[in-house]
């Protein structure tokens, strides 16, 4: 399972972010995700978010819920302050 790849998510954050897609996809990007190394993860989330066309308020809707998974355990840990700043930079 997700937690199990990921020592750094907890099972809150897994749940919220379970509740944002279905299954199938959510097991996709648990198998691609699970084979890299953070600087890879962070490089392929940059590389997917720069190829779509994104409008600027769905950036920031895209962001707000990035920011809910981050702090549903109450913890911001330094993995998601450094992909919180990589969201700003795109955004922005």
């Amino acid at each position: 399972m997700w937690a199990c790849a990921y020592k750094n998510e907890t099972n809150m954050e897994i749940d919220m972010i379970k509740s944002k897609v279905d299954v199938e996809t959510f097991k996709k990007m648990e198998q691609l995700f699970r084979n890299y190394f953070e600087n890879k993860r962070f490089k392929k989330i940059d590389k997917n978010i720069q190829h779509q066309i994104f409008r600027p308020l769905e950036l920031s809707t895209f962001r707000k819920e990035m920011h809910k998974i981050f702090s549903s355990d109450n913890n911001f840990s330094m993995m998601e302050k450094r992909l919180d700043l990589i969201l700003d930079k795109i955004q922005y």
